[in-house]
């Protein structure tokens, strides 16, 4: 399995790259720093100063509808952020 799932493009992801230097990547659960530094250096080519780590807790809603009350729930998902060393970049558009 995998410990990078897929990259996080979003408005705000897009101006930490553009500011900061810093990618987001959805990741394994069970992965820590040291784990996804070595995976983001060995795929994308580039050094890694610093990673970033939260995990995303389970959302639930309720909607009161016609038909009874609609109960859904959003996945728990691990969030990385990497900060790249200056002159490094990962183009994240070349594989859309």
């Amino acid at each position: 399995m995998s410990i990078l799932i897929k990259p996080i493009i979003t408005e705000k992801a897009t101006r930490d790259s553009e500011l900061y230097n810093r990618y987001g990547f959805v990741v394994s659960p069970k992965a820590n720093k040291v784990e996804i530094k070595n995976e983001v250096e060995r795929v994308y080519g580039v050094d890694v100063v610093k990673v970033l780590t939260m995990n995303t807790r389970i959302e639930r809603k309720a909607k009161y509808t016609k038909s009874g009350m609609q109960v859904g729930k959003t996945g728990a998902v691990k969030k990385a952020f990497v900060q790249l060393k200056d002159g490094d970049t990962i183009d994240l558009y070349s594989n859309l």
